[in-house]
């Protein structure tokens, strides 16, 4: 399923003026700032965040997952968000507690 541009634009970016079309530029360039700029505003803010991530390629995904330092701001929930995705597309173990399955 592709994600909605739409919807990402209404969630991650209601603070900025950027349209579908930089969204489309961005992750088809080889900036890797600006990618990783709309990697983060999507970790943060987007409500369907396996679909959104996975506009990226997965190599891209992998290294922005893995060098990703966790802010002060909101360090429990974006902690949870990094580890939910590197499960997600990466089968890495999941360390969220309250998310494992209880024996």
């Amino acid at each position: 399923m592709m994600a909605d541009l739409k919807r990402i634009l209404k969630e991650c970016f209601w603070d900025l003026k950027i349209s579908e079309e930089d969204i489309t530029d961005i992750l088809n360039r080889d900036d890797f700032a600006k990618k990783k700029f709309l990697f983060e505003k999507i970790l943060w803010n987007s409500t369907r965040l396996f679909d959104d991530l996975s506009l990226f390629k997965p190599e891209e995904l992998r290294s922005m997952l893995d060098a990703y330092k966790i802010p002060n701001f909101n360090r429990e929930y974006i902690a949870r968000r990094v580890n939910m995705a590197q499960v997600y597309f990466f089968d890495k173990p999941l360390t969220v507690e309250d998310l494992q399955w209880v024996a």
